[in-house]
């Protein structure tokens, strides 16, 4: 939904073309997987980076919590920036 929106607002050639062409729903659904599989991704190494484990999970389950949601919340504004607003 972000990305139509973008698309909508700040690129409304591309949205029309893709509207008119009936594509946007596919580009959208590819946006989206492409998305969320880049933020595993990302989240994968951050955690690898910052030394969350799942060691660290049984030691101190809070801690590992709050890593993880920065974790998410880093890759997710990595991601948007760099595939969604684009």
């Amino acid at each position: 939904m972000l990305r139509k929106q973008f698309l909508k607002e700040h690129r409304s050639a591309r949205y029309q073309y893709l509207l008119l062409t009936g594509k946007l729903n596919e580009h959208l659904n590819q946006i989206d997987q492409e998305v969320r599989e880049q933020v595993e991704m990302l989240m994968k190494q951050m955690a690898e980076k910052q030394g969350v484990t799942e060691e660290l999970k049984v030691q101190d389950q809070m801690k590992w919590v709050r890593l993880m949601n920065n974790i998410k919340a880093s890759a997710e504004e990595i991601v948007l920036k760099n595939m969604v607003y684009v």
